[in-house]
């Protein structure tokens, strides 16, 4: 592997940020189980779950219009520009959430101040993934990138951590009746002060060598959608193998903790437990992975991720939804996560490996956040509605098509990790041999 130092100001400043926005997306779904009954009348607590998640899949399906609009900023303005915007939206919309009003109140207006704060959230999010993923990769220099933009899940994996363990304590200081009545804004309102911290922090960054260059071109093409036409195929490569991916992800971290609960049979607390003990554990190896895509390739960790998602996914989770305690509990989520590495770790990656710089931010932001919308936003919803009509193990197969479609991309695709990002990284490559 290369010697090449990782720049760890710029993995720190573009992944700090990263955790916040995630941290915000993630406690609205972990939450959920605390707050669903504060926007609903009364009836059914699947029905009431199945209302929260239909909102937390709307937040997805504003990700493409923010892939598009923030990753054409991204091209046109600057990554450090679009790391700013993102963080700034999502502080907004986290404050939203912490004051909106109860049913009890206000009746479904409540309700309309949380889709409105998850619009808010799907645009941010939406960008900030390709805003990240393209900073992580340009800002590192080749034989490193793998594993500095892993460090993009190890933040994302450390806002879902912060949310879990806040929920931890939350749990275990407040009665059951507090934290359905006031204690779920807590977090909403942490992670909106947390945004401010990150705003100050993202102004300091350094924009990427990559884009310097292309801005000195002054390319009026630079974000268009004219620009991302002419390199459809990649495009399209990025929704096929995101497919499996986004929908292995969300059903092993953010719907984790509910089928526990609700399935398994787990007290809320031990299932929350077993999440954060499983995340944290899954944090710590997506720069092992990453580093290690880096001496053998992308492909070889999608493939392996692509067949283990395919074949693991009906006997992992139908041994989940039986397990009697935290053990047993923990053991099976790790070895879903193990699996799931293998696309979390490098995905970013490799997506921005695909595009060119003057379009990359746009490249990888589209495509993506339009294969979240269709798969990941829906995941957990799609869950609750195959348990509701009282055919839970049919969302199981469902995961595992889904990453049957994107092995078959895997398997096809070309490698990715020695591609030169900017003018000088590709006259220095061809000062040296290339590695075989």
């Amino acid at each position: 592997m290369s010697k090449a130092r990782v720049p760890w100001k710029a993995v720190i400043g573009g992944s700090i940020g990263n955790m916040v926005e995630w941290y915000d997306w993630f406690v609205y779904s972990s939450f959920a189980v605390y707050f669903a009954a504060s926007f609903f009348p009364e009836g059914n607590d699947t029905a009431k779950l199945l209302n929260t998640a239909a909102i937390f899949a709307v937040g997805f399906f504003m990700r493409p219009l923010g892939g598009w609009l923030l990753g054409r900023y991204a091209d046109r303005r600057g990554r450090k520009a679009a790391l700013t915007l993102t963080v700034t939206l999502m502080s907004a919309s986290a404050l939203l959430i912490a004051i909106a009003p109860t049913y009890e109140a206000v009746g479904y207006f409540g309700a309309l101040v949380l889709v409105v704060a998850r619009l808010l959230q799907g645009l941010s999010v939406g960008g900030e993934y390709a805003a990240s993923a393209t900073y992580l990769t340009e800002a590192t220099p080749r034989g490193r990138r793998g594993f500095a933009s892993s460090f993009q899940y190890v933040s994302m994996t450390a806002g879902q951590l912060v949310g879990l363990g806040l929920q931890i304590i939350l749990q275990n200081t407040m009665s059951t009746e507090a934290l359905h009545s006031y204690g779920w804004r807590i977090p909403f309102i942490v992670g909106a002060a947390a945004a401010a911290v990150v705003f100050y922090l993202r102004r300091n960054l350094l924009e990427t060598e990559a884009y310097d260059e292309e801005e000195r071109e002054s390319a009026q093409s630079r974000g268009t959608i004219k620009a991302l036409l002419a390199h459809k195929k990649e495009a399209l490569l990025v929704i096929a193998l995101t497919m499996g991916g986004t929908v292995a992800y969300y059903t092993y971290t953010t719907y984790l903790t509910k089928y526990l609960s609700n399935s398994a049979g787990l007290p809320k607390e031990t299932a929350t437990l077993v999440s954060f003990c499983a995340l944290f554990i899954f944090m710590c190896l997506q720069p092992l992975a990453g580093g290690l895509s880096d001496r053998i390739g992308r492909r070889p960790l999608l493939i392996t991720f692509g067949i283990g998602s395919m074949l693991g996914t009906v006997p992992l989770m139908t041994a989940l939804g039986g397990v009697q305690g935290f053990g047993g509990g923990l053991v099976l989520s790790l070895i879903g996560l193990v699996i799931v590495t293998g696309y979390t770790s490098i995905n970013a990656v490799v997506k921005a490996e695909l595009f060119p710089t003057n379009v990359r931010a746009l490249g990888v932001a589209l495509p993506y956040a339009i294969a979240n919308a269709l798969f990941g936003g829906t995941a957990e919803y799609v869950a609750l509605w195959f348990k509701d009509s009282g055919i839970e193990s049919g969302f199981f197969w469902y995961v595992s098509g889904c990453a049957a479609v994107s092995l078959i991309v895997y398997l096809t695709m070309r490698e990715t990790r020695d591609v030169a990002l900017s003018r000088t990284e590709q006259a220095m490559q061809e000062s040296v041999p290339t590695r075989v």
